[in-house]
């Protein structure tokens, strides 16, 4: 295998989003592109993540690989490359090599790890209600979440969506249909801030968001940029309101 990306913020930013779920996990490398699908080990989320083959300067995959990947190593390497670095991954053995080349040529070498569990794929579920808007409208409707609690419910109507948080205090955004794309029946779920408030780092990789979810169901959240899509899927907090 030997890969190359002219623009390694791509791979970096996604690897960055995904290490605040998950650390160690399998990076699907296959003709089609590499991809990742993780659960967090609470069992409560997880994270989907694709980079279609077109999208590497160089793809050479003779068959699908498999590798082990610590992510908050990959990460740290990641970090060494610069504005305009270009990335080059080659699996050899147990190691996954990168080079960062820009003014000069640097290599590293990363070693793989045997990663257990059982291989995993996104659900594929029908949503009564779906949301399309402004990533940092969201963002800035789950911060404010924070401040006064550690749970937020979402709140959708035909016309309207709202992110609404209780505790002693209280927190609420509501966003009309002229200010964001709203497809919805009426449905309410709750879910928790800890979560939501590591997915909306997602951000940085898409101006636009996409939320979906049902009464007291799993949502799903997508940041898509061209054509790589970053997801992420959460559990409903089940518990009596504040």
């Amino acid at each position: 295998m030997k890969l190359k990306m002219d623009d390694s913020r791509v791979l970096s930013n996604l690897v960055s989003v995904a290490s605040e779920l998950v650390t160690e996990v399998r990076l699907k490398v296959n003709k089609e592109g590499m991809g990742l699908v993780a659960v967090d080990p609470a069992s409560v989320a997880m994270i989907y993540f694709n980079i279609p083959a077109e999208l590497f300067s160089q793809f050479e995959v003779e068959k699908e690989e498999v590798l082990g990947i610590n992510l908050n190593d990959l990460k740290a390497i990641l970090r060494r490359c610069g504005l305009g670095s270009s990335l080059i991954l080659e699996s050899e053995d147990n190691l996954l090599k990168i080079g960062i080349q820009d003014r000069v040529k640097r290599d590293f070498t990363l070693a793989l790890i045997n990663v257990e569990g059982e291989e995993k794929e996104m659900p594929k579920w029908e949503f009564s209600s779906v949301i399309k808007m402004e990533s940092q409208s969201f963002v800035d409707a789950i911060e404010d979440s924070l401040v006064v609690s550690d749970a937020c419910s979402f709140i959708a109507e035909p016309d309207k969506f709202i992110v609404e948080a209780k505790g002693l205090n209280s927190a609420r955004a509501e966003f009309s249909s002229d200010e964001v794309e709203i497809y919805s029946n009426n449905s309410t779920a709750r879910y928790s801030l800890e979560y939501l408030s590591k997915f909306i780092k997602g951000a940085k990789l898409s101006n636009k968001v996409a939320i979906n979810f049902s009464d007291n169901h799993p949502m799903r959240i997508n940041f898509q940029t061209g054509k790589i899509l970053l997801s992420f899927v959460l559990a409903p907090r089940v518990e009596n309101e504040d």
